[in-house]
């Protein structure tokens, strides 16, 4: 089976986790976003081009498995992707995967894609740009690079062995 192949069913896979199971983590309303981590790992793995690209296509399947604002999270997740790819280091790469540096990069792009999500899905509602990033984009963004402690311990273990 084909490496492209096998990313591609993982990435389905996370849509249909993060639609619909993640909702019962949820800690007042701010749930992780798994396909962020999926789109910086393919970013920091592949280069940022793929990156990019396969942050565009996950992004919009979620926007059509979610029907909620169609090509936000495609915009936001290309984003995501292209600004996980200036971390790529081809000779790197299982060190960065496998060390704090992972969640420094979740981190960062986490809180640029979010204030940029944020931003425009709040836009027409009485919630203001500073509220929208802070309550909504750092929060989440917090989370996420939470959650992303599980990869970074997957990998490790699985480098010393």
């Amino acid at each position: 089976m084909g490496l492209y192949f096998k990313y591609g069913i993982f990435s389905f896979v996370l849509i249909i986790l993060q639609t619909t199971l993640l909702h019962f983590i949820s800690v007042e309303g701010i749930t992780p976003d798994l396909l962020t981590i999926w789109v910086v790992y393919l970013a920091l793995s592949r280069g940022q081009m793929r990156g990019t690209i396969w942050g565009f296509g996950i992004g919009l399947l979620f926007d059509f498995a979610t029907g909620n604002f169609i090509g936000l999270a495609a915009l936001t997740k290309t984003i995501a992707g292209f600004a996980a790819g200036y971390f790529f280091n081809e000779t790197k790469t299982r060190a960065i995967l496998g060390s704090y540096r992972f969640l420094l990069v979740v981190l960062i792009v986490s809180l640029i894609q979010n204030s940029v999500y944020f931003v425009i899905f709040t836009r027409g509602s009485d919630i203001g740009i500073i509220e929208a990033v802070l309550k909504f984009g750092v929060t989440t963004a917090l989370y996420t690079g939470t959650v992303s402690l599980i990869p970074i311990f997957r990998y490790s273990r699985q480098s010393l062995a």
